[in-house]
């Protein structure tokens, strides 16, 4: 198994979706570093950002806590987000995965972040203070 460090971003996330082809809303940018995702597929856009900086009638999961894995990775590299999903998986809870060039992103559920640092280091990764 890969072991890998990782930090918990502090705050509140959420997971916005519009629709395809959207423009992006003006509350984006309110959605403050340290992390902002933007996908955009022929069925929709989603944002990750800070849940503060979603208005309340936007369609959106919120309430999820940001784990990062403490990259870089090679494109090469194999198992890193497996090594994660396993034990998550095996416990319970459920994950959204983000990749970027370097290094993989984790959103669980905030409520159970304190369970799942505690299933990743049991599982033999190492959490770090952010």
């Amino acid at each position: 198994m890969t072991c890998v460090s990782f930090t918990r971003i502090e705050g509140r996330w959420a997971i916005a979706r519009l629709d395809a082809g959207a423009a992006l809303p003006e509350w984006l940018a309110r959605a403050h570093l340290p992390f902002v995702a933007i996908t955009r597929t022929r069925a929709e856009t989603s944002i990750v950002c800070a849940e503060d900086a979603v208005p309340a009638d936007v369609t959106a999961e919120r309430d999820w806590a940001l784990i990062e894995l403490l990259g870089p990775f090679a494109l090469s590299t194999t198992g890193i987000l497996a090594a994660f999903a396993q034990p998550l998986a095996e416990a319970g809870i459920p994950l959204f995965a983000i990749s970027s060039f370097d290094t993989d992103h984790l959103l669980v559920p905030a409520t159970r972040i304190d369970a799942a640092c505690r299933v990743l280091v049991g599982a033999g990764h190492r959490q770090r203070q952010a």
